[in-house]
């Protein structure tokens, strides 16, 4: 083995660190926790969306079940007939 490689070592504890690159090493473990943080807060800014936007939804999908119920009720024939061409159509499609 060379003697100047067997001396230095590729991966410096602190204890084998200089002064500049253990500032170095403590510069980079700062900017990926100020990283790690940021990208915390951007995960928590789409929590809220999504969980917002998935409540809107449920409340579109209640509000039209129940206006389809409705509809279903007051005209039982007409949906009936509306259902047989959906099922005809999607039969076909598939073929």
């Amino acid at each position: 083995m060379n003697a100047e490689t067997s001396t230095q070592n590729p991966f410096p504890t602190s204890a084998e660190s200089s002064g500049s690159s253990a500032s170095g090493l403590n510069g980079e473990a700062t900017r990926v926790r100020r990283m790690a943080q940021s990208l915390h807060e951007a995960v928590d800014t789409l929590e809220q969306k999504i969980g917002t936007s998935s409540e809107r939804v449920m409340g579109l999908q209640e509000e039209y079940g129940t206006m389809a119920r409705e509809q279903v009720r007051a005209n039982p024939l007409a949906a009936l007939g509306v259902a047989f061409a959906a099922g005809f159509i999607v039969a076909r499609i598939l073929r």
